[in-house]
């Protein structure tokens, strides 16, 4: 009967979401009704391991106390206020991420297809031109601007025309960048690892080499860590690896922990062309996200969990490049920013993935992604790995 009961109860919850909600999503067949750490619960009881994270917003755990008793004592003050009025967690977050970044200044917004417009206006104010060039298989978000910087037709063609003036090159080639510069392009847009695009990571000399173009070029240059950044891949930043610093950073997603938040964090320079009026944004940077934000920053500090991300990671990555099966074509990343590409059955081996226990997500149509919480332990792999390869006995 309690088992009738929950289906049941994921039966409507199903049926509200055909009939309430705009069908966009291809969810998969999991409502979750809790989680703490590394796992989460269904309704029935069932307990998952979460190898992606939320898609990288979960940084330090479902449920972390630290993060929890900052939301509810932030909310217990005030919840927000709007930008007309100055408030404290919004300023200590921004002087944290320049103090992390080694940039200067920061304009907060919820999400990081807002960032990435944010990125895209101030660079048009700054330069004066309307030209970018992006990286084939990029994604930097839905909204209109951010869509225009995203490679993938599928996604771009319902909404077409878009903004006209980005140019595609091959990622991981500096030298078409250079190629594509014309005197109208304001500025590189590159994420320093692909998510969306099935996490590509790039030769290591990759940024520096486009760091050192638009300096001799005379252009900006930004990068989109709304996926790779708040300590995935081991570093604060992912560019931090690269040892270059942008013009412009974006990031969002697992910086406060789950809560909405994005920031684009801009050089002192290239603010200063940005006046009252510029630009706006009424949740950006309210005190409940920056809270949030500040807590979680502190958490990864205090618990070495960017060293955790990159020894768990190269862990992780070992063990997944070890099994040996017939769909398997290559696994890749950095940290806890992963991807296993399949040759076949993507679809069938995530949906396989899921009624074992394990949520992950689907990307690039044969891609496989992990984006665990900072959090995850050797023993957490092990368990994640012993379920990939009880599925993949299933895909002989």
């Amino acid at each position: 009967m309690a088992q009738e009961n929950l289906s049941r109860k994921f039966n409507e919850l199903e049926q509200s979401e055909k009939q309430y909600h705009l069908q966009v999503f291809g969810r998969y067949p999991v409502a979750i009704e809790h989680g703490k750490g590394c796992y989460v619960w269904d309704f029935a009881g069932k307990k998952y391991i979460d190898m992606i994270g939320a898609i990288a917003t979960c940084s330090v755990g479902h449920g972390n106390k630290e993060v929890v008793k900052a939301i509810t004592e932030q909310a217990k003050k005030v919840i927000t206020t709007t930008n007309l009025y100055y408030t404290e967690p919004q300023l200590l977050l921004a002087k944290k991420l320049a103090e992390i970044s080694g940039l200067q200044k920061s304009f907060f917004t919820n999400s990081g297809s807002e960032a990435n417009e944010t990125a895209i206006k101030i660079a048009i104010k700054y330069t004066k031109k309307h030209e970018f060039i992006c990286a084939i298989n990029c994604f930097h978000g839905r909204t209109l601007g951010a869509l225009s910087a995203t490679w993938k037709p599928k996604f771009k063609k319902p909404f077409e025309p878009l903004l006209e003036k980005f140019i595609f090159v091959e990622y991981n080639n500096a030298d078409a960048v250079e190629n594509a510069i014309t005197e109208n392009t304001a500025a590189v847009m590159i994420e320093p690892i692909q998510g969306e695009g099935g996490v590509i990571v790039p030769d290591a000399g990759y940024l520096k080499k486009l760091r050192e173009i638009c300096d001799r070029r005379n252009i900006l240059m930004i990068v989109d860590e709304v996926q790779s950044g708040t300590g995935k891949t081991g570093k604060f930043f992912a560019y931090q690896h690269s040892g270059i610093l942008p013009d412009i950073v974006t990031v969002a997603k697992g910086i406060a922990n789950g809560v909405p938040l994005g920031a684009t964090i801009v050089s002192e320079k290239v603010a200063a062309c940005m006046e009252k009026g510029d630009h706006g944004c009424t949740f950006g940077g309210n005190p409940l996200a920056c809270s949030s934000a500040l807590a979680t920053i502190k958490y990864i500090e205090d618990n070495n969990l960017m060293h955790n991300a990159s020894e768990v990671g190269k862990y992780l990555l070992k063990v997944l490049a070890a099994i040996k099966h017939r769909y398997i074509k290559e696994v890749r990343g950095l940290g806890l920013m992963l991807s296993i590409e399949v040759t076949d059955k993507c679809k069938e081996i995530v949906l396989k993935l899921h009624e074992f226990g394990l949520l992950c997500a689907q990307t690039s149509d044969v891609n496989i992604r992990f984006l665990p919480a900072l959090i995850l332990t050797k023993k957490d792999a092990d368990k994640a790995v012993k379920i990939i390869k009880k599925v993949l006995k299933e895909f002989k």
